[in-house]
């Protein structure tokens, strides 16, 4: 990337010729201190700065509106169980099998000072969703020029799938976060080779590692591409590779306790067929129909724009249009290799979202070409905007996570002094307990993942009446179905919410 930065820079301007926004604007001179006064100049000048504060603006409304709305799912209740331990807790928890790193355990944790509300708990994810729209404007401005960059960003702040873990208790969206910096500073590295950026990738890569252990994935991807794409300058004096050496020795040294327990889990993990997810070709299908906005109809447009964007980047940046395609199709095949083995779920990539985006946004010469106007960035974004009406119009009015809220207002009004509450698979008790009490319904609760247990309960409680609470979870923890087969035959559906079931005693 960085040696091609010259004939790159020759053909942006043939390309781009009356495509700045800011063509004929004064600007503060470059040499002008930073000061706040040169920070309104900027602004006040600058359509591209004006632009991305109103894009951040508009995605902070997107990602805090209603932001303790729906329900906590399962694993929102499971970060607040995490989070109630101590702070060493925590990392025994990871250490001894929990299958997401601590820092975001650990960062919650902090939180709870304010509280353990929805809102409260899905604060920090919102925040960083917002913060990491700039993040993905700078990482196009640097990847091409500040069109791509705007492009990317206003894709990003109308992602349907950004904005939906944007607002959830997880470490998807802060992971994203700090992945896209670590992201902004390989393509800096790249251009410059200049060591700072260099091992601020390192540190980025390992705080996003410190997040999801998924994140290991496209931070090997960006060394592949590193090793590849200046291996000539390597062979030829192994002294040029000393600033890559940098950036991995910062990840390894700020991961080590980590790595070495990633090592152990992942073993563990790729031991057994998994229960859930999902597996073979299908990875690849449902990771970039939900990175896509959820629709096939958009599907197949941003598939076609990121390829375009391809061939337009391969034109003037082959070592570019080789970061788009590693950075999107490696990821897919492991997810698609890994699958097999252990649980797959699209949002676990969900650090594809800026290379996708700086693609497809990448395309835009050839809408400039067509329309010959500068302003046409502007329709750009208008059709990033116009693409998310649909998602927008009701996922703000229909609950997108199992309303666990709603079913324990319900069950708490059917159940009496005395009776069982069953819940199947018995860590589905997390979200329920966040909102049902049984100590003030005077209820007992009990948890049931085999037949064995079902019938132990009967057993043992033969003259009570039981409320079992199932969801679809207890086929990943009891693969058989033979838990299902016993309610089917001893016991009566009694209502459904969303993905809750619940069946009362025959």
């Amino acid at each position: 990337m960085g040696r091609k930065q010259g004939k790159r820079t020759k053909r942006e301007v043939e390309t781009y010729d009356g495509g700045d926004l800011d063509a004929g604007n004064p600007t503060p001179a470059a040499s002008q201190a930073l000061s706040f006064d040169t920070l309104v100049a900027s602004v006040k000048t600058s359509r591209y700065l004006q632009a991305l504060i109103g894009l951040t603006l508009v995605g902070f409304l997107l990602r805090f509106y209603n932001l303790g709305w729906n329900s906590l799912w399962l694993d929102e209740a499971s970060t607040l169980t995490f989070a109630r331990q101590s702070l060493i807790g925590i990392w025994e928890s990871t250490a001894g099998g929990e299958f997401n790193p601590p820092l975001f355990y650990w960062l919650e944790h902090g939180m709870l000072l304010f509280g353990d509300s929805e809102f409260v708990l899905r604060l920090l994810p919102a925040l960083l969703g917002v913060l990491t729209i700039p993040v993905v404007y700078l990482i196009g401005k640097e990847f091409r020029d500040r069109n791509i960059g705007l492009i990317a960003a206003a894709l990003l702040t109308f992602s349907p799938f950004h904005i939906f873990y944007s607002q959830e208790a997880r470490a998807y969206a802060p992971m994203l976060f700090f992945f896209s910096l670590a992201l902004l500073f390989y393509v800096r590295a790249s251009r410059s080779n200049e060591a700072r950026s260099w091992v601020l990738f390192g540190l980025f890569s390992a705080v996003a590692f410190w997040m999801h252990f998924y994140a290991i994935v496209p931070v090997a991807v960006l060394i592949l591409h590193a090793l590849l794409t200046r291996a000539g300058e390597f062979r030829h004096d192994v002294r040029n590779a000393r600033n890559l050496a940098f950036s991995v020795v910062a990840f390894v040294v700020a991961s080590l306790p980590l790595l070495i327990v990633t090592v152990n889990l992942f073993l563990v993990r790729t031991s057994s067929t998994p229960t859930f997810g999902i597996q073979g070709l299908d990875v690849i299908y449902q990771t970039l129909l939900q990175v896509s906005g959820f629709s096939d109809l958009i599907l197949v447009p941003f598939i076609l724009l990121f390829v375009l964007g391809v061939a337009y980047t391969w034109r003037e940046d082959r070592d570019g249009a080789l970061l788009l395609i590693f950075m999107m199709v490696l990821p897919l095949v492991a997810s698609l290799i890994l699958s097999s083995r252990m649980p797959m779920i699209p949002r676990y990539l969900i650090y594809l979202l800026p290379v996708y985006f700086v693609g497809i946004a990448s395309a835009y010469p050839g809408l400039y070409a067509l329309v010959r106007d500068r302003r046409a960035v502007y329709l750009a974004v208008a059709a990033a905007v116009l693409v998310s009406v649909p998602f927008l119009s009701t996922y703000y009015t229909t609950p997108q996570k199992n309303d666990w809220r709603g079913f324990s207002a319900e069950l708490g009004g059917m159940t009496g002094e005395g009776d069982l509450v069953v819940v199947l698979p018995p860590y589905m008790a997390q979200p329920l307990d966040y909102y049902y009490s049984n100590t003030t319904d005077r209820t007992l609760e009990l948890g049931a993942t085999t037949v064995k247990d079902l019938e132990d309960i009967r057993d043992r409680y033969p003259d009570r009446r039981a409320f079992y609470v199932v969801t679809t979870d207890i086929f990943a923890a009891d693969p058989t179905g033979d838990a299902v087969g016993w309610l089917d035959g001893n016991a009566a559906f009694a209502g459904q919410r969303m993905g809750i079931y619940l069946f009362t005693s025959a």
